[in-house]
C-alpha cells in the first residue's frame, strides 16, 4: 500500500499549485505531493463535503476602510456587540436585523458590501409587495368612469343651453337643476321605454346604481353682515358681506318648517368643510333631501324654486350624491357646486371622486389581502430594526438623511394600515344603514375625501419607497456620484433658492398688483404667473419674466460643477470593494473547492485500485492520513461501506464504494464545466 504515497503527477496544474502555496497556513496542504513540512492540525472535510480550505486573495480586500455614516460611534458599536455577544436572541437580533448600522462594518469592506446587499435584497421584496398593494387600488377604468359622469353632469345641456359649467346667475341655476341634473339622475327605463325593472331605484348609463337620495345645501350670511356707506343708506338698506363663517345666517326663514328653512349645524349634519373657489365652507347649512324618483324630485325643485330659497344672502350651494358600479366595483362621489359671490353672478365648479371603498371581492383583491398581511409584517420588522439602529446610534441616527426617509416610511406606513381598518369599518356601518333605509341621504364625502388623500399618501410613500434604493446602492462608485453630488451642492443650492424665491415673490406680487382687476391667471396672488394682457405693463412685465430662465440656467450650472468636481474626485481614488468582486470571490471559491472535492476523490479512488481483494482498515487509514485526510473523515467514509461491520472491505464492497465515487466525480466534472463557463468576465 505504501506504494501508492507516491502519486504520479498532480493533478492539479502549476497555477494552482502556485496559489495554493501563497494562501498560507489556511490552505490544505497535502505531503504526498511535496516535501512541505506538516501543516497545522486543522479538521480537513470529507472525501463529500469539504469544507472551505482557502480564502483566495481577494480575501485582503476585506481590510479596505468601508464608509462609516458614524465615525465616532466605533466605540459605542464595539460595547453594544460585546453585550450582545452571547445568548440566542442576540444571535436572531444579529442574523435577521443585520444591517450596516447594527454591525461593526468600519474595518471590513466585505462584510459591509455583503450586509449592505442582504439589506437591499429584502427590502427590494419589500419594494415589490408594496407596489401591488398600491396599484392594487387603483384602476385603469377609474378615468372613465369620471369621465362619462363628467360629461353626464358637467357637459350635458339643458333645453335653454344651460349647462352647469355655463351657470351664471341664480335663474341659470334652476334651470339645470330641474333639467340636466333630474335628467342625469333618475334612469328607470331603456332607450325604448321599457322598464328597467329595478324598483325605484336608478340606475344611471343602466349600469351605476344611485346611491340613496341627492341632497342639495345652501349656506347664507346675514343681513347687515357689512357697512354701507353713509351717502348710499338711503338708498341701499341691505348689506350681505362675503362668506365668512361668523358671519353665517343661521335663523330660520321662508316657509320656517322642514330642513329645507332651518338652519342645521356641521356637527349635526355630520359634514365637513369644502374648499372652494372663493372661500372655504362649513359643512352645516340649509338642505334638503330629493326623492326616489324623478316626478317627487322635481316638485321638491319646483317648491324650493317658488319659494325663494336662494336669496341675497346665499353665498354658496352643494349637490351631493353617490353612485356604485358592481361592474368595476368603484364608487363614484359627485359634489356640484356653485358660489354666488358678493359681486353678483354665479361661479360653478365640481369635485369628482372614483374610489374604491369596498376592498375585497373578486380573487384578486383577496392576493392583496395576502401582500397587506406582508406588509404588516415587513413594517413590524423595519420597526425593530430601527430601534434597534437607535438605541446603538442616539440621537446620531438621524443626522443621516436615509434613516429619517426610513422613519417617514414607516410613519407613513402606519398612518396607511389604521386608515385601511377605519375605512373598512366605516363603509360597512354606512352600507348596512343605507339598506335598511333606502330613501336617506348616502354620505360618502368625507369617506372619498379621505381615501383620496389615503390614495395620494400612497402615492408618495411609494416614491420615497423607490427613492430609498439609492440608501443600498451608494456603496458603488458609480452610485455615489449623485447622492455625493447633491449633497456636497446642497449650501450653494440653499443660497440660491433664497435669491430665486425672492424673485419669484417679487414678480408673483408685481402680477397681482399690475393685472389682478383684468386677468383671471392674476386674480389672486397664488395665480400670478405666466400671464400677459395688460397693453405696456404686461409687455414690460413679459420681457423683465423672461429673466427667469437665467435663473435656472444658474441652478442647473452650479449642480454641473460640482457634479464634475465629484466625478474628478471619484476617478482619482483607489477602488474599493464592489458587487463584481464578490461574484469573482465566490466564483474563485466554488471552482477551487470543485477542484479539491476531485483530489479528495482521486486519493481514495488510488487506495481502491490497489488491487486486493480485501482491504483492511488498517491500510485504508494510514494511506488516506498520509494524504491528509482526518481520523473521523476516514472512518465515516470506510465504515459506509462495510456493511457486514468486519473492518473489511471485499471486492464487492470496494466495487460499490468506486461506483459511487466514480458517480461523484462525473457530478463534480459537470459542476467544474458549469463554473467554467459561467465564469465573470
Amino acid at each position: 500500500m505504501q506504494k501508492l504515497n507516491n502519486r504520479a503527477e498532480s493533478h492539479l496544474s502549476s497555477q494552482v499549485e502556485c496559489e495554493l502555496e501563497n494562501l498560507g497556513k489556511r490552505a490544505w496542504v497535502n505531503q504526498a505531493y511535496c516535501g512541505t513540512p506538516p501543516p497545522v492540525h486543522r479538521s480537513i472535510s470529507t472525501v463529500y463535503n469539504p469544507q472551505p480550505l482557502f480564502h483566495s486573495q481577494l480575501d485582503s480586500m476585506g481590510k479596505v476602510s468601508a464608509p462609516n455614516p458614524y465615525p465616532a460611534e466605533n466605540s459605542v458599536m464595539n460595547q453594544y456587540h460585546e453585550k450582545k455577544s452571547s445568548g440566542c436572541c442576540s444571535f436572531l437580533l444579529r442574523g435577521l436585523w443585520g444591517t450596516t448600522l447594527t454591525k461593526d462594518t468600519t474595518e471590513n469592506r466585505e462584510l459591509f458590501v455583503r450586509t449592505t446587499l442582504r439589506e437591499l435584497v429584502v427590502y427590494i421584496v419589500f419594494l415589490v409587495d408594496m407596489c401591488l398593494l398600491t396599484y392594487g387600488m387603483t384602476s385603469s377604468t377609474t378615468y372613465y368612469y369620471t369621465k362619462v359622469m363628467t360629461d353626464l353632469f358637467v357637459n350635458a345641456p339643458s333645453d335653454s343651453g344651460v349647462t352647469f359649467q355655463s351657470i351664471g346667475t341664480m335663474d341659470d341655476f334652476w334651470s339645470y337643476a330641474q333639467g340636466p341634473l333630474l335628467d342625469g339622475l333618475y334612469w328607470t327605463s331603456w332607450y325604448n321605454n321599457q322598464s328597467l325593472q329595478t324598483g325605484t331605484h336608478s340606475f344611471i348609463y343602466y349600469e351605476n346604481m344611485l346611491l340613496g337620495v341627492p341632497r342639495v345645501r345652501q349656506l347664507k350670511v346675514k343681513n347687515k353682515s357689512c357697512k354701507v356707506h353713509k351717502d348710499f343708506e338711503e338708498e341701499i338698506s341691505d348689506c350681505f358681506d362675503v362668506y365668512n363663517e361668523k358671519k353665517e345666517d343661521d335663523s330660520s326663514f321662508g316657509l320656517i318648517n322642514g330642513t329645507a328653512w332651518q338652519y342645521h349645524t356641521e356637527k349635526e349634519l355630520k359634514g365637513s368643510n369644502h374648499w372652494g373657489m372663493l372661500a372655504t365652507y362649513s359643512g352645516g347649512g340649509y338642505y334638503q333631501d330629493l326623492a326616489l324618483t324623478k316626478e317627487e324630485s322635481a316638485g321638491v325643485l319646483a317648491n324650493l324654486n317658488n319659494n325663494l330659497w336662494l336669496d341675497h344672502g346665499t353665498r354658496a350651494v352643494f349637490i351631493d350624491f353617490s353612485t356604485y358600479n358592481a361592474n368595476i366595483n368603484l364608487f363614484c362621489v359627485i359634489r356640484l357646486v356653485v358660489e354666488f359671490p358678493a359681486t353678483g353672478g354665479a361661479i360653478p365648479s365640481y369635485q369628482i371622486r372614483t374610489v374604491k371603498l369596498i376592498r375585497y371581492i373578486t380573487t384578486w383583491d383577496y392576493f392583496i389581502i395576502g401582500c397587506e398581511i406582508v406588509f404588516c409584517v415587513f413594517i413590524l420588522y423595519y420597526i425593530v430594526e430601527e430601534i434597534l439602529e437607535l438605541r446603538i446610534h442616539k440621537l446620531s441616527y438621524f443626522k443621516s438623511i436615509w434613516n429619517i426617509l426610513d422613519v417617514v416610511i414607516i410613519m407613513l406606513a402606519i398612518v396607511a394600515i389604521v386608515f385601511n381598518v377605519f375605512r373598512t369599518i366605516k363603509v360597512d356601518k354606512l352600507l348596512g344603514n343605507l339598506l335598511k333605509e333606502p330613501s336617506i341621504y348616502a354620505d360618502f364625502e368625507f369617506l372619498a375625501f379621505w381615501q383620496t388623500q389615503y390614495n395620494n399618501m400612497n402615492a408618495v410613500n411609494l416614491f420615497f419607497a423607490w427613492i430609498k434604493i439609492f440608501k443600498y446602492i451608494s456603496f458603488n462608485k458609480t452610485m455615489t456620484q449623485l447622492s455625493s453630488t447633491l449633497a456636497r451642492c446642497a449650501t450653494d443650492i440653499l443660497g440660491f433658492a433664497i435669491m430665486f424665491f425672492i424673485v419669484f415673490f417679487a414678480y408673483a406680487q408685481l402680477g397681482y398688483l399690475l393685472f389682478g382687476t383684468e386677468v383671471e391667471s392674476f386674480s389672486t396672488f397664488h395665480k400670478c404667473i405666466d400671464c400677459r394682457k395688460h397693453r405696456y405693463c404686461g409687455f414690460i412685465y413679459f420681457c423683465s419674466v423672461e429673466t427667469n430662465p437665467k435663473l435656472s440656467n444658474m441652478f442647473l450650472a452650479i449642480i454641473n460643477d460640482t457634479y464634475s468636481e465629484v466625478k474628478e474626485e471619484l476617478a482619482s481614488q483607489k477602488d474599493d470593494l464592489q458587487i463584481t468582486d464578490l461574484i469573482k470571490q465566490s466564483y474563485s471559491k466554488t471552482f477551487m473547492k470543485l477542484k479539491l472535492k476531485k483530489e479528495k476523490i482521486s486519493d481514495v479512488q488510488k487506495v481502491l485500485r490497489s488491487g486486493s481483494k480485501e482491504l483492511e482498515f488498517k491500510d485504508f487509514r494510514e494511506t488516506l492520513k498520509e494524504m491528509g485526510h482526518a481520523d473521523h473523515e476516514i472512518s465515516a467514509a470506510f465504515s459506509k461501506f462495510d456493511y457486514d461491520g468486519n473492518q473489511i472491505l471485499d471486492k464487492e464492497e470496494q466495487e460499490t464504494m468506486k461506483q459511487e465515487l466514480e458517480e461523484k466525480r462525473d457530478a463534480l466534472t459537470m459542476h467544474t464545466l458549469h463554473a467554467t463557463l459561467t465564469k465573470p468576465i
